[in-house]
Order: C-alpha cells, then sequence, then structure tokens
C-alpha cells in the first residue's frame, strides 16, 4: 500500500491510467448491468407470451376432450387420457407459433392438491397459481422446484387456466421449464463478464499509452532542467512536430540560451573583476614599497620636523599601514575569488590559537580601556584547521568587536562535542538592528559609517573570514539586538569532511534579556559546504 501511494504521488502517467480505469470499470459495468436487465427481461416477456399462447391452445384441446364428462365418470382416468393427448398434440404442433414456449410438463386437476383427482405432477404448481385458476383467472408464476433428492432446483414458468366442462370445474397447468433461459442469460453474463474485461484492459493500454505520449515530453523537460541547473549549460530540448509540446520545447531551449548567456556574461564580468582586482593589487606594490620607504625615513627624522609636519610624518605612515592591510586582505579575496586556496589542515589544539589572537588585539583594546576575557576549558581542545585561518578569522572577529563594545569587556568562549567544535565572540556595545546581520559578512559594509574606528580595519575582515570558515567545512553566524550586543560563532569540524548536526555553543547569548523576557534578536547563518541556510529575524 505504500508503493502504491509513492507511485500515485510521484506518476502522472500511473494517476491517469488508474482513474481511467476505475471510471472505465463503472461505466462498463452499468452499461452490463442494464444489457443483462434488457436481455433477461426480452427473454422472459416472449416465454411469457408464447407460454400463454401455447396454454390457451392447450386449454381448447382439454375442453374438447372433456365433453361431457361428469361426476359420476372415472375422473383421474379420464384426465391421464387427456394428459396424454395433450402431450402426443404438443409434439405434432412443433412447427406452430405457438411452440415458441418449448417444451412443458401438463397438468390437470379438479381442485385441491390431492393426487386422485388430478393427472400430472401438481405437487410442482404453487399454491398460489391454484387459487388464480380456481377464480376462473389466466395466471402465470415463475416458480422453483427442487428435485426428490434436493440437490437439482429447477425453475420453471408455469401458466393456469381454467377449463370449461359440463361437470366439476377442471383447471390446467403447463409447466416450461426455464433453464434454456438461464444458460442463455447465462452466456450474456459470461460474454458480457470476458467482454468487458478485456475493454478495461484495452482501455487502461490505450490510456497509458496516449498518457506516455503526453508525460515522456515533461519527464524530459524535468531531466534536462535538472541538469541544466547542476551545472550543464548547453542541455536542450529536442523539438519534433509542430504541437503544443514542441512549442514547449522551443520556449524552454529559448529560455536556457538566454540563461547560459547571462550566465556566460557574469563568469567573464567575474573573471575580469578578479584579474583586475589581483593586477591592481599587484601593480600597486612596487609603488607602495617606494613609498613606504620614503615615509619610513621621513617618520624616523621626524624628531627634526616642525610638530605639525611630524604628525603629518605619523598619519602617512598610519594611512600607509593601512593600505598596506587593504592591499594584502584585496590580494588573499582575489585568491579566494578565483579558488587557488588551499587548506593546510593540521590536527591541533585549538585553545592556543584563540589564545594568540587575543594576544593580537589586547594591546588594541587597552588603548581604550577594553577588556578581552578568554573563556576556554582546562584540556585540550583538538582538531583539524589551518590554524593561520582560523587565528585570521578570531583576529578580525575580535578587533570588530573591539570597535562596537561601546568600553564594555569582550568575551571569547570556545566549546567542543564530539563531532565539533565552536569559538564566539561577544560584546556588549551597540548591536545590530534587525536586518543587519545578513549584511555584516558583505564586502566594504558598515554598520555605522560614521563611528570613529579603532582598529582601522579595511572592510573585508568579515568577508575573508566567512571564505575561511567556507574552506573548513564549517559555520560562520552572527546574532544582534539593539542594546545588548552581538555574537559571531564560529563552528568547525573536528575532523576534515565530517559532517556535524549542531554547534557546541548556542548563537544567542543565554544572558540576553530584553523587558524581563528571552531575547532571540537577530541571527544570519551562511551556507558553508553541505549545511543548510537559517535566518532568526529579530522579535
Amino acid at each position: 500500500m505504500v508503493a502504491f501511494g509513492e507511485l500515485w504521488r510521484h506518476s502522472l502517467q500511473f494517476r491517469v491510467t488508474i482513474s481511467t480505469l476505475a471510471l472505465s470499470s463503472a461505466v462498463v459495468f452499468v452499461l452490463g448491468m442494464v444489457l443483462q436487465n434488457q436481455i433477461t427481461t426480452r427473454l422472459t416477456d416472449t416465454k411469457r407470451q408464447a407460454a400463454v399462447a401455447q396454454t390457451q391452445q392447450v386449454v381448447g384441446t382439454a375442453e374438447s376432450e372433456l365433453v361431457g364428462i361428469s361426476d359420476q365418470d372415472a375422473l383421474p382416468d379420464r384426465l391421464a387420457s387427456v394428459l396424454k393427448k395433450i402431450t402426443s398434440s404438443s409434439t405434432e404442433d412443433k412447427g406452430s407459433a405457438a411452440s415458441a414456449a418449448g417444451a412443458f410438463e401438463p397438468v390437470l386437476t379438479a381442485g385441491g392438491d390431492s393426487t386422485t383427482d388430478s393427472a400430472g405432477p401438481i405437487f410442482k404448481v404453487p399454491d398460489s397459481l391454484q387459487r388464480f385458476a380456481e377464480a376462473n383467472t389466466v395466471a402465470w408464476q415463475f416458480h422453483t422446484v427442487e428435485d426428490a433428492g434436493g440437490e437439482a432446483r429447477t425453475t420453471y414458468l408455469v401458466v393456469g387456466a381454467p377449463v370449461t366442462t359440463t361437470g366439476r370445474p377442471i383447471q390446467l397447468y403447463l409447466l416450461f421449464p426455464m433453464t434454456a433461459e438461464q444458460s442463455t442469460v447465462s452466456t450474456v453474463q459470461n460474454t458480457l463478464l470476458v467482454g468487458g474485461l478485456v475493454l478495461l484492459v484495452l482501455l487502461a493500454g490505450i490510456s497509458n499509452l496516449v498518457t506516455r505520449q503526453v508525460v515522456r515530453p515533461v519527464r524530459q523537460a524535468a531531466a534536462a532542467a535538472a541538469k541544466f541547473a547542476g551545472g550543464e549549460l548547453d542541455q536542450r530540448l529536442p523539438v519534433v512536430g509542430e504541437d503544443d509540446l514542441s512549442k514547449l520545447a522551443m520556449s524552454y531551449n529559448e529560455m536556457a540560451a538566454s540563461i547560459q548567456r547571462q550566465i556566460r556574461q557574469l563568469e567573464e564580468f567575474g573573471t575580469l573583476q578578479r584579474r583586475f582586482t589581483s593586477d591592481v593589487s599587484h601593480e600597486l606594490r612596487t609603488p607602495l614599497t617606494t613609498v613606504r620607504m620614503a615615509a619610513d625615513v621621513l617618520h624616523a627624522s621626524r624628531e627634526q620636523f616642525p610638530a605639525g609636519l611630524a604628525r603629518s610624518t605619523e598619519l602617512l605612515v598610519d594611512e600607509l599601514d593601512r593600505f598596506e592591510a587593504l592591499l594584502g586582505d584585496l590580494l588573499e579575496i582575489s585568491r579566494l575569488d578565483a579558488g587557488v586556496e588551499e587548506l593546510a589542515a593540521e590536527y591541533i589544539d585549538v585553545a592556543p590559537v584563540a589564545l594568540r589572537a587575543v594576544e593580537q588585539v589586547r594591546v588594541i583594546a587597552g588603548n581604550v580601556g577594553i577588556a578581552i576575557e578568554p573563556d576556554l576549558p582546562e584540556g585540550e581542545t583538538p582538531a583539524e584547521i589551518d590554524a593561520r585561518r582560523v587565528e585570521r578569522i578570531l583576529r578580525n572577529l575580535l578587533a570588530n568587536a573591539v570597535d562596537h563594545s561601546e568600553g564594555k569587556p569582550v568575551r571569547l568562549t570556545l566549546a567542543a562535542d564530539e563531532h565539533a567544535v565552536a569559538l564566539s565572540v561577544r560584546d556588549y556595545g551597540i548591536g545590530l538592528r534587525p536586518g543587519e546581520a545578513d549584511l555584516v559578512f558583505n564586502r566594504f559594509w558598515r554598520a555605522d559609517p560614521s563611528r570613529n574606528r579603532r582598529t582601522g580595519g579595511t572592510g573585508l575582515g568579515l568577508a575573508i573570514s566567512h571564505e575561511d570558515a567556507r574552506l573548513h567545512g564549517g559555520q560562520l553566524e552572527a546574532w544582534g539586538a539593539p542594546g545588548q550586543g552581538a555574537c559571531f560563532r564560529l563552528t568547525l569540524p573536528r575532523h576534515q569532511g565530517e559532517p556535524f548536526e549542531e554547534s557546541p555553543l548556542p548563537l544567542v547569548p543565554p544572558d540576553v534579556v530584553l523587558n524581563g523576557m528571552p531575547h532571540t534578536g537577530t541571527a544570519t547563518t551562511y551556507q558553508i559546504g553541505a549545511f543548510e541556510l537559517r535566518k532568526e529575524d529579530a522579535r
């Protein structure tokens, strides 16, 4: 039954064939019943009319034979003699119209069911019919009689009529066996049954064939669309004929060609953009090196300059540092976009990597009075990671938290389970407005462009972190709520290539409360590897 349900849901051809078969079965059944009823009625009416005519003819014979009978005569003998006469005359009249009723068994009786006053099998005549005949009425009735052993049953058309005599009232009954008619009806039933089954099989085959002619092009279109979605942009549908299905194939091919052209153009534009970024970044290396050397010379001699000029020299060096960082990030992004970066993963303890990232940002945080609080487990937390990339991710997240913490501490938490290791960076600053969690990993996006930046970020740090997480087959997620701060969570598999179902750390911090109620804020999850997108909007 389960297999039938699955086939019914997934196969249009099967549904159409079964529906056609069910409707055809109902039509064939009704038609068969009507035909059988019509044939049976026609047979019985013909039999009855012929039987009544035969009875009237036999009544005339009986009346002529019973002329002058009286109560004193030997009634049983006379009835038996007349019965023989009727039987012999019926044999001679086989060619007449009345003989269409077929063979019969005659019964003559002077009333009652006593065998002494009757001739023939009076026990086969039903009592209800005898009452009609005794009332001088011609009547008929179908009656089924069992044989002596009770093993066989025979149905008769019994016709009763009064016989006019000068003596006692006599009734004549003719019993016409319905064996031939029953055989005819049975043959008709078998013919209708076999014909109906054959018709249903033919209808099922025809509907299956016709449906297949319609469904097959649709299946081909679905298969072509699936291959096209899988990257086979040259996949097209064959166009045969000029019907509606061929028009569908032509429309699909035109749509596929248009999408292919646009994809090719986007790929070319993307390639040109990456090449331009890479070329520009490389070309800027040489003049930047020259400017850097000159700026270092000026910076080393700044004490000999007036105060304003010395300050300008310091600003020049700071901006060159930021420019070099931006140039390095552009080169890194171009390599990531080109797909040439490879993961140098090692099975190492994650805690020292996290501590190195904390130490690198601690100086910047200390300058503005912000404490970084690492919360690390006591034992080792080994995982197969690229230490340089994970350290860069944490450094970017910590620097971003320091920029937006509003003087409050920043907490770094590390946790692990059997399948994954997670690090979260939590700040208690301005947080994220609804919808901004979807944008934090975009390149050059800033939550508030007017804010003063303490770390001199390039705007590419979180975008690079997202790509580094992707290389690990992990997830980089963001949560934030206005006035409640933000939380960034990095989840990585403990072994490369092994999937994980959930992160060891919650994305929404457990200490978040708004108006006395837990607050989930706004969160975004980027798909990394084979994991799904998840988004939690503020509420």
